[in-house]
């Protein structure tokens, strides 16, 4: 952990400062390494608890050392968060991070108006970049989709990413991805359907925009094999790591430093780890399309961060699933 003065004013970073038709360079720019999605506490009151957020932001920053934090999406349960809400938690995340690493923010809502708002706000409060999920209710035609996104992209300035995510329900067109490629503030695409899917996203779209997915099991892979340089974003770099084991930092560091021998065998070493995952969060999702929220936060409590629970209608792990979790985690090696 850095705590001296010379290493605080040295990690210090200018903002992200660009015009709308900059995005595209100046995300090129600013993404890379690990990004961490965070997951927002609530109190015993089921208020969101800033301090703790607070708290949480830290350790990543300042134990976990990640490049980049991403507030308010899956992780943060957007959708049972209100208006206000989203931005003040926007707000304790730009605060917090002080200017040591760069934020994205997600602003995505079914009303492309509540979206605009959202991210002007987003923009005003400090975030260096937004991210929009597509709306995913009521179904829609591909021109229906089209026009939303304009609409939005057209009233704001800052770079945004697009959000193809299986938890949506649907997926993005690629033809309609191919169109907002081209628009000057559209800058990246999380695509979240799969591997052979991120491929096709990448082959059809990587000439302007960054194509991006938050898959470990592929990243050293999309790393070496596909010029990926963030793996933007997921609760992984803090559940599979901690202050004093941080592998997949480890890994990345190496690859992105063209040491892919050192990297294949420090990823070789974390498949106890990938196994938990599976067991404990994608398999929750493919099995039983259980939103892996409640279990992200139970993991990341027992390994020292804020955890607790998510709001309804996401369910608590049950005590038996909370114990039989500590053991899977202390057999790890993670506690």
């Amino acid at each position: 952990m850095r705590n001296n003065a010379a290493a605080e004013t040295a990690r210090k970073r200018e903002p992200v400062q660009y015009t709308k038709a900059e995005a595209k360079t100046a995300a090129r720019e600013t993404f890379t390494g690990i990004w961490a999605a965070v997951t927002t506490p609530f109190d015993a009151m089921g208020r969101i608890d800033h301090r703790a957020l607070a708290n949480d932001l830290r350790y990543l920053i300042d134990s976990l050392e990640v490049g980049g934090v991403f507030c308010t999406g899956v992780m943060g349960e957007f959708w049972a968060l209100t208006h206000r809400e989203r931005i003040e938690a926007i707000r304790t995340v730009i605060e917090t991070c002080d200017g040591d690493v760069p934020v994205l923010a997600h602003t995505g809502h079914h009303s492309a108006r509540e979206t605009i708002e959202l991210t002007r706000e987003a923009q005003e409060a400090g975030v260096d970049f937004v991210v929009v999920i597509n709306p995913y209710y009521p179904i829609s035609t591909p021109d229906g989709l089209r026009d939303w996104f304009m609409e939005v992209l057209d009233a704001v300035e800052i770079g945004v990413w697009l959000f193809d995510t299986s938890y949506s329900g649907a997926s993005l067109p690629l033809d309609l991805i191919d169109r907002l490629a081209d628009v000057d503030n559209v800058c990246g695409i999380k695509v979240g359907h799969g591997h052979e899917r991120y491929l096709e996203v990448l082959r059809t779209v990587s000439d302007r925009i960054l194509a991006c997915e938050a898959s470990e099991s592929t990243w050293l892979e999309n790393m070496r094999d596909h010029g990926q340089t963030v793996y933007m974003s997921s609760a992984l770099p803090y559940l599979f790591q901690t202050a004093a084991s941080q592998p997949m930092s480890d890994y990345t560091r190496r690859a992105l430093d063209g040491d892919f021998d050192a990297a294949e065998a420090i990823a070789r070493s974390m498949t106890p780890l990938r196994n938990l995952a599976d067991k404990w969060l994608h398999g929750q999702w493919i099995r039983d399309q259980t939103n892996p929220v409640p279990y992200i936060k139970a993991w990341a409590g027992l390994l020292g961060m804020s955890g607790g629970v998510a709001r309804p209608p996401l369910l608590p792990l049950s005590n038996d699933q909370l114990e039989a979790l500590a053991e899977d985690l202390e057999a790890a090696g993670l506690v």
